[in-house]
């Protein structure tokens, strides 16, 4: 009887492995947004780390905050390979549910709207 390998090539990644890679990887960002005390669910602050702008920081860490910009530019690059293989709905919806559970994780040191009781 022949059965199937169970093996996916090395590019036909699915959700379960972008869920749990971008997990993985936003749960290191706010782990070191927490360290620098960034509030990185404020507006306009994402990109202003992305920009370098160490002023976005609550606490001075210099190497805690070149992590953190290295490990976000890692996240996009994810997200963007998530959307090639999982459609750019499902990566949207992958990266929402994980951002629902850092809140609850952080609470509101992550910035944004507050965490929804559930």
């Amino acid at each position: 009887m022949a059965a199937s390998s169970g093996k996916q090539s090395g590019t036909d990644f699915g959700a379960p492995f972008y869920s749990h890679t971008l997990s993985e990887v936003d749960r290191e960002v706010a782990r070191l947004a927490s360290i620098c005390n960034v509030r990185l669910l404020d507006p306009g602050v994402v990109e202003r780390v992305l920009g370098n702008d160490a002023s976005v920081c609550g606490t001075t860490n210099a190497i805690a905050f070149e992590k953190l910009r290295n490990v976000l530019m890692m996240h996009y690059a994810v997200r963007a390979r998530a959307a090639e293989s999982i459609g750019q709905t499902g990566a949207n919806v992958l990266v929402m549910q994980i951002v629902d559970e850092l809140k609850k994780k952080f609470g509101d040191g992550l910035g944004g709207p507050p965490a929804s009781a559930s």
